[in-house]
Parts: C-alpha cells; sequence; structure tokens
C-alpha cells in the first residue's frame, strides 16, 4: 500500500516562497503521475498541478501557472511543488496524490494529512 507523506508547508508574507515536498514509500513515483491538490477553509478540494509518469511532463491550474513549478526526484521518490509569488488566496491545506495522468485526473491513492500554507497580505 502506498502511502504518500506531505510536508513543507508554513507561514509566509505575500510575494514570498515555499517549496512543499511529497514523499513516497511502498511504490516509487515513477510508475504514476502525481498531483498536488488544494482545499481552502470552505471550498472543496481543487487541482494544483500535475506531472506525467515518464517524462515529467506537467499540468498547472490556471491560477498557479507562472508561479509554480512541479518536479520530481525519482532517486529520493520524492515530488516537489515550488510555489513563488504567494498570494493570499493560495492559503489553503495542500495534498499530494498518485493520479491516472495529468489530463482526466482521477485519483489513485488515500489522502494524507497535508500540509497548511498560510499567506499573509
Amino acid at each position: 500500500q502506498v502511502q504518500l507523506v506531505e510536508s513543507g508547508g508554513g507561514l509566509v508574507q505575500a510575494g514570498g516562497s515555499l517549496r512543499l515536498s511529497c514523499a513516497a514509500s511502498g511504490r516509487t513515483f515513477s510508475s504514476y503521475a502525481t498531483g498536488w491538490f488544494r482545499q481552502a477553509p470552505g471550498m472543496e478540494r481543487a487541482f494544483v498541478a500535475a506531472i506525467g509518469r515518464i517524462g515529467g511532463s506537467t499540468h498547472y491550474a490556471d491560477s498557479v501557472k507562472g508561479r509554480f513549478t512541479i518536479s520530481g526526484d525519482n532517486a529520493k521518490n520524492t515530488v516537489y511543488l515550488q510555489m513563488n509569488s504567494l498570494k493570499s488566496e493560495d492559503t489553503a491545506v495542500y495534498y499530494c496524490a498518485q493520479i491516472t495522468g495529468i489530463y482526466n485526473i482521477r485519483v489513485l491513492t488515500p489522502w494524507g494529512q497535508g500540509t497548511q500554507v498560510t499567506v499573509s497580505s
């Protein structure tokens, strides 16, 4: 059973940066695409970014395009989300999951605890 653990969240001022990490055990990231999602208070969980299984193709939500970058390190079995130029509306709990693909996304793994990102204005 694969287990994903998110980390790297915190409190940051608007315009600042954070890098989130998603570490996997039980199954390598090279086997599946991986996505980042976020859930703000009172909102549905929403797609943020995804990276493909092979070749590292990426896909981003329009709201983060040009500010966030998703990447993977197969040797460390970890996927990252570099978040720059953060805005208050980026405040949310961030989750990662293995998914069927970077488009037409279906989540394959249970949700973890996530990591809280709070952007102060």
